[in-house]
């Protein structure tokens, strides 16, 4: 049966194969550890390009409200640019 590991605890599994002397291959078979999804976590865990401030799975907001425009002043409207990795972009715009 698979075990559903958090962020932290796959932090902790990479932690003591570092330290145990043991490569990656043997320290996942004596944990009975995948040995992909550790090379994956190492990796994730590892690259600071992967880091959001929201964490890995969890949903952040952002208000948006501000951008609306209440007053006739305000401006033409609102330009969004979301990008979503691999060239793709989601853009959202609204013109006054």
């Amino acid at each position: 049966m698979r075990k559903h590991r958090t962020p932290e605890q796959w932090q902790a599994l990479v932690d003591q194969q570092r330290v145990s002397g043991l490569s990656a291959p043997q320290f996942c078979k004596q944990e009975n550890i995948g040995y992909a999804s550790f090379c994956n976590w190492r990796k994730r865990l590892s690259d600071p390009s992967t880091d959001d401030s929201a964490g890995y799975g969890e949903a952040s907001f952002l208000d948006l409200s501000s951008l609306m425009g209440t007053s006739p002043s305000s401006g033409p409207g609102w330009n969004i640019v979301l990008s979503l990795g691999n060239g793709v972009e989601l853009r959202l715009s609204q013109h006054g």
